[in-house]
């Protein structure tokens, strides 16, 4: 996890993420640019403090290279949501992206209520799809919009975590 004073690096490594990646967010970069530092203050603040939100950022070698953001919904106390998770081109096939996930998966399941981890992901046979299948979740649902008014699609992916238990010991 991270801490409140880390804020420039995660909004560095969000607005990479979103230049990178812009299909891959619900969000988008112009929005995320619009933001003032006190925001990203804030918003990182809020999320280290609290028992249901779990900010990451991944580093190798003192550099950060990716981030993931995972949240217990507030409507239903028995789902997390991940958010966010990306890792830096260049250290891609490395294995943050599998840490990144595993740290979420393990927080979520060692909270009291939380029976299942949900996420979306852009619809193909990407990386990221794979990733998420070795870590055994499951789609569910029909693809949506990633946004509103986007052509592109998105699926929702769900994992109980009551059989998370080694989830990553084939990967």
């Amino acid at each position: 996890s991270c801490d409140a004073s880390e804020w420039p690096t995660y909004k560095a490594l969000r607005l990479r993420a979103l230049a990178d990646a812009p299909d891959a967010f619900g969000g988008t970069l112009a929005a995320e640019q619009g933001r003032v530092d006190e925001e990203w203050q804030a918003r990182l603040a809020r999320g280290t403090s609290s028992r249901t939100d779990l900010p990451l950022v991944a580093t190798t070698d003192q550099q950060a290279v990716g981030l993931a953001w995972a949240r217990v919904d507030d409507a239903d106390p028995t789902v997390a949501h991940l958010y966010q998770l990306w890792v830096a081109p260049e250290f891609r096939s490395q294995g943050a992206g599998r840490l990144l996930l595993a740290a979420a998966i393990d927080w979520a399941a060692r909270l009291a209520n939380v029976r299942t981890m949900v996420l979306g992901v852009t619809c193909g046979d990407t990386p990221a799809t794979r990733l998420y299948a070795r870590a055994r979740f499951r789609a569910v649902g029909e693809p949506e919009p990633i946004r509103p008014g986007s052509t592109l699609l998105g699926q929702t992916m769900r994992l109980e975590l009551d059989s998370a238990a080694g989830a990553f010991s084939s990967v």
